[in-house]
């Protein structure tokens, strides 16, 4: 059993009969002693964040979650398809909601990690970085700045991100997946 000092980021626990995920965590006192836990989670089937308190008396059941490898097949309107590497005529389809932002990330045949509840796959994660080719690149304009300039470019999964005016078309570069910021050029 997990109390409310246990709810760090990343955690995962049953709320409501459902998984979730603390995303964000910070503890504040009130009067007297009694202290209270604000966290901001996300709930692992439906993909939906809330805020949400908790108070010292309550405790929480941890997540029995299973990680399986999964790769990805296409998407068509909000639907995402993924398939067993071993087996391919396993196929899962999760809703654009379940796989949240990451999924401007995927490009075809990318290896991702499926999470398994009550022996139903609910939801991916993707990993941290990904390398992706940029296909539209508007050209650098120098400019008198103090500091470096950031120019939207386009990647081959159709994301637009920020990136340093260095980065040209037909570079590859990095992403934080978490973060949906550029990393470095590779």
């Amino acid at each position: 059993m997990l109390s409310h000092n246990d709810l760090k980021k990343g955690v995962l626990f049953i709320y409501n009969r459902q998984p979730y995920e603390v995303m964000e965590y910070s503890l504040s006192f009130k009067g007297r002693g009694h202290s209270v836990v604000q966290t901001k989670i996300k709930n692992l089937i439906t993909g939906s964040v809330t805020s949400q308190n908790f108070k010292p008396s309550e405790t929480f059941e941890e997540a029995e979650l299973t990680r399986v490898n999964l790769a990805f097949v296409y998407s068509n309107r909000d639907k995402y398809v993924f398939e067993n590497p071993d087996n391919k005529s396993q196929r899962i389809e999760l809703t654009s909601e379940q796989v949240g932002g990451g999924a401007n990330f995927l490009k075809q045949s990318q290896e991702v990690e499926g999470l398994k509840f009550n022996n139903k796959i609910i939801n991916i994660s993707l990993p941290i970085k990904v390398t992706l080719k940029v296909t539209q690149s508007p050209p650098a304009v120098k400019g008198d700045r103090a500091e470096s300039g950031y120019k939207q470019i386009t990647l081959e999964t159709g994301a637009i991100v920020n990136a340093p005016l260095f980065v040209k078309e037909g570079d590859a570069i990095e992403i934080n997946t978490e973060t949906m910021e550029y990393v470095r050029r590779v």
